[in-house]
């Protein structure tokens, strides 16, 4: 058994190394965004292309990861994040060389995807939870999250920037280069258990059951379908949209990097709130700030000043549903099947990703306006903050007792 400073020195290099993995992973997934225009103007696609690789990739991401995160809670999340990690370099390798949309597909789509799987929130958030307390369980999601959003904010005006002096193929090679070198940060993932602690010996398929027969746990999973809508959408078609709008490329990689840089503070806070209230209750007003602030964003007149508030705010409610998401589960289920049951929550996460990324180019090729998408997301926002409203954060034992 590991002394309480060994557990301590385990932790401190699991929440470092998850954050690393989460920077980059997500940082090269956030900035895919920059390579729509280049991509398709030099090939000659609408955007509904580009945008339905991506679609792909967050449907493949979101239908892998349940397994993903099966094989991590039984092997360990080193190894499936040097897997993953490995595909995931593959399809920035065989990205940068694609030159028609079978291969975009393929390499976009497929590989990258499988990549995300074991290499984002899911697995990574997991096994933080189960190597802390449970009282200290929220805070530590958050910090992890909050550390790797940072990525999010120094990918952009870095890939912006390789794009304009590389190329879009070169820049592809690079962030290439960059999730290759996981695989030696993957060492730092030591998890373990601490005491007191104790973890269920419920098998795969009893875990399954129980949480299938439990209501609050799919009313959870949709609410998350609308986040994965939300983010994905923006994500993508953000910049495309300001510059249908009359603003600059640098405007929108600015305002995608704001997401990236307030989405830190966002993230620690909700994991730190998580740890004082209640959960669901939290993700309520998480979707019904995120009503408003989409709303004054596309009512009201379109501007750079206006656009930087919009990155600023949707920032700090970006990723903030994903420790108040996994430490809800993790409250109702316990950590010993955490990796595929929040896998399970996240393929409807991915669901929604690939319903907004591809409506995004489908809805702009047939209307020549992103007006109809932004609606829908409206509407979203509202049905998520209602499905939330009644998840009650007790574990199902005694909510069934």
């Amino acid at each position: 058994m590991p002394t309480p400073n060994n557990t301590k020195h385990n932790i401190f290099l699991l929440l470092i190394g998850s954050a690393v993995i989460l920077a980059v992973s997500l940082g090269v997934r956030h900035a895919f965004g920059l390579f729509l225009n280049p991509m398709s103007l030099e090939f000659g696609w609408g955007r509904e292309i580009f945008a339905f690789a991506i679609a792909m990739q967050n449907l493949v991401w979101g239908v892998a990861q349940p397994f993903v995160g099966m094989f991590a809670d039984r092997y360990g999340t080193r190894i499936t994040v040097i897997i993953t990690a490995s595909i995931y370099a593959l399809g920035l390798f065989m990205m940068a060389h694609a030159t028609d949309s079978t291969s975009l597909i393929i390499s976009s789509g497929l590989l990258i995807g499988f990549g995300l799987s074991g290499t984002s929130f899911p697995i990574l958030l997991s096994a933080v939870g189960r190597s802390v307390a449970p009282e200290k369980r929220s805070m530590a999601m958050g910090i992890a999250s909050a550390a790797g959003s940072f990525g999010q904010f120094a990918m952009l005006p870095g890939t912006l920037g390789l794009i304009e002096w590389l190329g879009w193929s070169a820049a592809l090679l690079v962030c290439a280069v960059l999730v290759a070198l996981l695989l030696p940060v993957s060492w730092m993932l030591r998890e373990s258990v601490p005491s007191g602690v104790a973890t269920a010996k419920t098998s795969v398929a009893a875990a399954f059951k129980q949480a299938a027969r439990h209501t609050p746990f799919w009313l959870l999973c949709m609410g998350y379908l609308v986040c994965g809508f939300q983010v994905v959408f923006i994500g993508v078609h953000l910049p495309s949209y300001l510059l249908d709008q009359q603003l600059s490329a640098q405007v929108g990689t600015a305002v995608l990097a704001l997401v990236g840089l307030f989405n830190i503070a966002g993230t620690w806070t909700a994991g730190w709130l998580g740890g004082r209230y209640s959960k669901p209750r939290l993700l309520v007003w998480i979707y019904l700030l995120r009503t408003v602030v989409i709303s004054l964003f596309v009512f009201l007149p379109v501007s750079a000043l206006s656009a930087y508030l919009f990155g600023i705010a949707m920032g700090l409610l970006w990723l903030s549903t994903v420790p108040l998401t996994n430490g809800t589960i993790a409250t109702l289920f316990g950590v010993r099947h955490l990796s595929m049951l929040t896998g399970i929550a996240f393929l409807f996460h991915q669901l929604g990703s690939f319903v907004g990324g591809w409506l995004g180019g489908w809805g702009y090729d047939v209307s020549g306006s992103y007006d109809m998408v932004w609606y829908v997301s409206i509407a979203l926002s509202l049905i998520a903050a209602a499905l939330n409203w009644s998840i009650r954060e007790l574990p199902v034992e005694e909510s069934h007792a």
